[in-house]
């Protein structure tokens, strides 16, 4: 791995350490202050949308100031939230909690871009390896994030207060990393409308199934890892087991990185995105078949590594369905899907659990499921017709 790679799958690591102690706490201080109990994962919801409705304009800072100055914008605001959080919390303000999490999704938005700019610190040849392995840097947030929510849970008068006042910190070191990367010059923005793209691209069955798998990927692993703290704690485990489950999730989601490159340039990518689909199922069949930690360890770990898969396999075939001028704006777009898409399960996810159960919340999983599914027969009967007749 070069030195560039290097420093940004620190960053990634950092960014996950934000994201994981984020959702180990999210929910549980949202349940501590919200008006209602079916508000609880509000907090959660509103970090996404926050980098839903960000996705743009993260986009225009760094076509405007370049890789670097954006990625540090970035941080700034991911101190300033992370500080904001700690005072909702200290002051019982559940709205200011709200407010300062969607300030927040501007870092998340930021953030996501790391695993497209990897693929500008290193050749073609080596482009599924840079995402896999920028990747795997949130293999720090899971061994970091939530010790780091435990340790710091009752440091300050308020619980989990503390934990978000850590989180400036981690920015601040993440800030140092950025300042080490020097990222190419990015190509000047093609004429016409900010933020188009030509015209066709977005039919391409590999564009639209690449925005799928990471979209529909990404919002079933939220919907179960954002209720999964509150399932558990209605099943009387304590945060501890919590913790425990968040950081073999987490686990699950990055250490494949070390070989989900190398397994995608060997087998392809779309086998790779089924078996991402299937692990999915596996996770949801444990999840249904009981709620002992065991269940919760096996189920949200089978959940990572699906994740992973979908996730790196859907960057990368993504990669190769638009213009190299038209970058931003095609990475914009699929965060933009990514990240709605976690929206809609992040709010749904604590209605769901606080109501229907966590079995009714795993059930559901089930029809995304299946759309991804069905997503990937047609790129497969695409490729398949596409693909020049033998000769007689």
């Amino acid at each position: 791995m070069t030195g560039p790679l290097a420093w940004l799958t620190l960053c990634q690591g950092l960014f996950l350490t934000n994201n994981v102690t984020f959702m180990a706490i999210n929910g549980l201080v949202g349940l501590a202050l919200a008006p209602a109990g079916w508000m609880a994962t509000l907090p959660l919801t509103a970090y996404v949308l926050g980098g839903a409705l960000c996705t743009g304009l993260v986009a225009r800072h760094q076509q405007r100031f370049g890789r670097r100055r954006g990625f540090q914008l970035g941080l700034v605001v991911a101190m300033v939230s992370a500080g904001l959080c700690a005072l909702a919390a200290l002051q019982g303000q559940f709205w200011l909690l709200i407010a300062a999490t969607v300030l927040a999704g501007y870092y998340n938005a930021s953030a996501a871009l790391y695993r497209f700019a990897a693929t500008e610190l290193v050749g073609p040849e080596r482009r599924e390896k840079a995402i896999s392995w920028v990747l795997a840097g949130g293999i720090l947030g899971g061994v970091v994030g939530p010790p780091l929510a435990q340790a710091t849970r009752d440091s300050l008068a308020v619980p989990f207060a503390g934990a978000y006042a850590a989180l400036v910190g981690v920015a601040a070191l993440a800030m140092f990393c950025v300042s080490r990367i020097d990222f190419p010059r990015l190509p000047a923005a093609p004429p016409g409308r900010a933020g188009s793209l030509p015209p066709g691209v977005a039919r391409r069955p590999a564009f639209i199934v690449a925005i799928a798998a990471s979209a529909l990927g990404y919002g079933v692993m939220n919907l179960l890892m954002a209720a999964t703290p509150l399932a558990m704690a209605m099943c009387s485990h304590p945060f501890s087991s919590v913790a425990w489950v968040l950081e073999w999730h987490v686990l699950g989601m990055y250490l494949p990185s070390f070989f989900t490159g190398s397994l995608i340039r060997r087998v392809g990518v779309l086998p790779v995105l089924v078996a991402g689909v299937v692990l999915n199922a596996v996770c949801v069949a444990v999840a249904l078949s009981g709620v002992d930690l065991m269940h919760f360890t096996v189920a949200l770990l089978a959940l990572g590594v699906g994740w992973n898969f979908l996730y790196v396999g859907g960057t990368t075939l993504y990669t190769e369905a638009y213009p190299a001028s038209h970058r931003l704006a095609a990475q914009a777009l699929m965060d933009r899907w990514v990240m709605g898409t976690m929206t809609v399960t992040s709010f749904s996810s604590g209605a769901l659990v606080t109501t229907g159960g966590w079995s009714a919340m795993n059930l559901g999983a089930l029809a995304p499921l299946a759309l991804l599914a069905a997503a990937l027969v047609w790129l497969a009967r695409s490729r398949g017709s596409a693909a020049p007749a033998t000769p007689p």
